[in-house]
């Protein structure tokens, strides 16, 4: 057993707890070439991905539909079996084929994700801020007795479903201990130091899953954490770096890796992990950008073969961008057309298959933009 991330305590309830070590870790992380390789590689790639932004169409729109992408995969590692056109279907009111509670959780997600941002413009990612976005991501679905917004004042453990304490896989620190390890987290976020920021945020999300600070929400909340980092510290201007794919695909390596870190100290083989996925992840990123850059310049031109080129047309092809899921009503008001005009256009969109209508009704009919959201939802079916 090493303790260079902290120490198994057996405490009078008759189980064993891991008391973690503050960060940095000691003695100081050991960067051989591997390691100088995957983070250079990850750099490069981050970079490449923050510098898409400057040549999307519309970022924010591509983003906002990321999130949902992210939101959706970071529940599903939680056993949530929403999907991505049940999200969407929520968000347009109509009755989703996905259960609503677990919707829920996703939008909560989402909702977390847009606060956490807007206040990081003014304020530093803090203890305070981690346990704001907590209440709004439990607040009214799975979890909402759970003490949203606080710290653990109960014991909590990871283990088999039915598993009792001694029987657990991981048991965090007691209650007592939590308050101290996230203050010194926090001291931590707030250091001024030499490590890599990359390599930080990898030193600082494997810290918070071993703490474990909430009764429910944890692994959400640390991979928010990860993105909040990364806009704070102005590696990315805008929140692009989702690594819940990577993690949900190499979920065994991940719990694998993050106990190893507690009872080997094995921080490095963890860090070429996360450095593995930023650089994996940021280049799917950057490809699914473009993919939507191209999307978007072959239905303009599909337009234009097809003498659909009305301003409407055009401006009707931006707003599925932002609603891919919307129905005649909706597009009478966005481009303020009339209903004729408005069907005349979901008629010709449909007939060159780039709407499908999904209710099968004769009013009050739902069209779906279904190459746009097949790109956006790759890798978020259920596994």
């Amino acid at each position: 057993m090493n303790n260079r991330a902290g120490t198994y305590e057996s405490l009078p309830a008759g189980y064993t707890a891991f008391i973690p070590n503050n960060l940095p870790p000691v003695p100081p992380i050991e960067y051989d070439d591997e390691l100088h390789s995957l983070l250079s590689k990850a750099d490069r790639n981050i970079a490449r991905l923050d510098g898409i932004t400057t040549v999307l169409p519309n970022p924010d729109l591509f983003i906002a539909m990321y999130v949902k992408k992210e939101a959706l995969l970071s529940s599903q590692i939680e056993g949530t079996q929403a999907s991505l056109e049940g999200v969407l279907e929520f968000e347009a009111d109509l009755t989703s084929k996905d259960d609503v509670k677990e919707i829920k959780e996703v939008i909560n997600y989402i909702k977390a994700l847009n606060y956490g941002m807007k206040k990081l413009d003014d304020n530093p990612v803090s203890l305070e801020l981690i346990k704001e976005i907590h209440k709004i991501l439990l607040e009214g679905a799975r979890g909402a007795n759970l003490d949203p917004g606080e710290f653990r004042a109960f014991q909590n453990y990871i283990g088999a479903p039915g598993a009792l304490v001694h029987e657990a896989t991981f048991v965090p620190p007691p209650p007592d201990k939590v308050l101290p390890a996230m203050e010194g987290l926090e001291r931590f976020l707030h250091s001024t130091d030499n490590i890599p920021p990359l390599v930080k945020i990898a030193l600082i999300h494997a810290q918070f899953e071993t703490i474990h600070p909430f009764l429910d929400g944890n692994g959400r909340i640390g991979r928010l954490l990860i993105s909040f980092y990364l806009v704070w510290k102005e590696i990315l201007e805008k929140p692009l770096l989702y690594l819940s794919y990577y993690l949900k695909n190499n979920r065994n390596e991940y719990y694998d890796l993050l106990m190893k870190v507690r009872t080997k100290g094995a921080w490095e083989d963890w860090i070429k992990f996360f450095l593995k996925g930023v650089s994996q992840t940021s280049l799917e990123a950057a490809n699914t950008a473009g993919e939507i850059i191209r999307l978007k310049e072959d239905l303009i031109l599909k337009l234009y073969e097809n003498s659909i080129s009305s301003i409407y047309a055009v401006k009707l092809l931006d707003f599925l961008f932002d609603r891919p899921l919307i129905s005649s009503t909706e597009i009478v008001d966005k481009l303020n057309i009339s209903t004729v005009t408005a069907n005349e256009l979901v008629k010709k969109f449909e007939n060159i298959g780039i709407l499908r209508e999904i209710t099968g009704k004769k009013r009050y009919k739902r069209y779906i933009f279904a190459n746009y959201v097949d790109i956006i939802s790759r890798g978020t079916q259920n596994i």
